[in-house]
């Protein structure tokens, strides 16, 4: 059976220290909690700490104790546990088994690395850990925050290029830089300015990711001041007529703000209304079909009617916060052929890490033009900001003073105060 253990203490860094000095430094830490700790007089004054849960390498032990016994049969054997080599050790313990000794050990040990190497495998862990120990702690806030392996990877092999052995004893200079690092991976679009009349903007993507919510945001803050008044001319347009529901909630969203709206359902439909708005409209702003991004021939279909809207479209790939690294490249693949420009990220609020978000559209080198963190029309929208992702990563030390400058906030201000 795998072995984990829990620790809590009142910060992060000593739970770690009392971690490792009890299991070793090779043991991987999985997630961390705020936990209520007792404390005071009669426990009525508890304090707030940290809870961490790991695996404990019980591997090392297993095998450790069978090259001790194989070393006594041979004095010529050598057992040093530098990595997990889990081929290099099977064929020592194939040749205990074959010699018709200890065969129920051999089967109980076999079985344990078999269970450890798919648990690591699973949690993108690599099979042979670092010889540092700020560098599986490193790998373990990564994990934790949802990195991808191959960004994980870039960042660990970065590491090893530009620290000495010395500098990598200082953990926090050293998770300062990551960080730095981390948001210098990350891309922020530059919204284009009105020079076209009418703009059109169309959001694309899959099923159920807040794309029509997300529409009558940007209509909102575009065209409507903080005192509710018209400050651009602004129509919304759906081409989802079909779903039960989609052209009544953009409707709504466009009677209380005074707006125009259309449902269209096809390319000549689509074409028609831009043309008669074309002249007193400042900003039109497309919803589309919510599509399986597997399907090919419906993807297609859809972006033969929005060919309708012209070259000069500025097109947006809608996605959550929560969706898995394997799942957005997926999605970013398959939308490609509707040329978007950059990606908007939905439903912050609906998960604490965002690694995913920033591994996955860092290797693809899409930016992020905006997010949403609530179904609030028009104030849960912001810019899409560096600083936002980075104070949002977990187990990391975040020096506002060093990555403020480095950083400068351009997202926090609401949506409405857009000029």
């Amino acid at each position: 059976m795998q072995q984990y253990f829990v620790e809590q203490a009142f910060t992060y860094d000593e739970a770690e220290r009392k971690a490792r000095e009890k299991y070793g430094d090779r043991i991987t830490i999985l997630l961390h909690e705020t936990v209520k700790i007792s404390g005071g007089m009669f426990n009525f004054f508890p304090k707030y700490g940290v809870k961490i849960t790991g695996i404990i390498p019980k591997y090392n032990t297993l095998v450790q104790n069978k090259a001790q016994q194989s070393l006594a049969h041979n004095k010529e054997a050598s057992f040093a546990p530098r990595e997990l080599n889990f081929e290099e050790e099977k064929e020592k313990l194939l040749a205990m088994g074959n010699s018709g000794k200890e065969n129920a050990a051999f089967k109980e040990v076999m079985e344990e690395i078999r269970s450890i190497k798919e648990k690591l495998e699973n949690q993108g862990v690599s099979s042979s850990r670092e010889e540092h120990p700020n560098l599986n702690r490193i790998e373990d806030i990564l994990i934790l925050n949802d990195f991808p392996p191959t960004y994980r990877k870039i960042i660990l092999d970065r590491v090893k290029k530009e620290f000495s052995l010395e500098a990598l004893d200082h953990f926090f200079p050293l998770q300062d830089k990551i960080i730095e690092w981390i948001g210098e991976s990350i891309k922020i679009y530059e919204e284009d300015k009105f020079k076209i009349s009418p703009k059109i903007i169309i959001l694309v993507g899959p099923t159920g990711v807040g794309k029509t919510t997300t529409v009558a945001k940007l209509a909102a803050n575009f065209g409507v001041d903080e005192k509710g008044r018209h400050k651009r001319r602004v129509a919304l347009v759906t081409i989802d007529a079909y779903r039960i529901g989609a052209k009544q909630q953009l409707e709504t969203y466009s009677n209380v703000m005074g707006f125009p709206c259309f449902a269209v359902g096809d390319y000549d439909e689509l074409k028609k209304t831009i043309a008669l708005n074309s002249e007193g409209i400042d900003l039109i702003i497309v919803d589309t079909i919510g599509k399986n991004p597997r399907d090919m021939v419906q993807l297609g279909e859809m972006k033969q009617i929005l060919d309708a809207c012209g070259t000069l479209t500025e097109v947006h790939l809608v996605i959550t916060a929560a969706t898995k690294s394997s799942d957005i490249k997926e999605i970013l693949k398959h939308f490609e052929s509707f040329n978007y420009r950059s990606v908007i990220v939905t439903k912050l609020d609906e998960t604490i890490r965002t690694g995913n978000i920033i591994g996955t559209l860092s290797e693809a080198s899409k930016p992020i033009s905006y997010i949403t963190n609530g179904q609030k029309v028009p104030t849960d929208i912001r810019k899409a900001s560096i600083m936002q992702f980075l104070t949002n990563l977990e187990g990391f030390r975040v020096n506002r003073l060093i990555l403020d400058d480095k950083f400068p906030e351009r997202g926090q201000e609401l949506m409405q105060q857009w000029g």
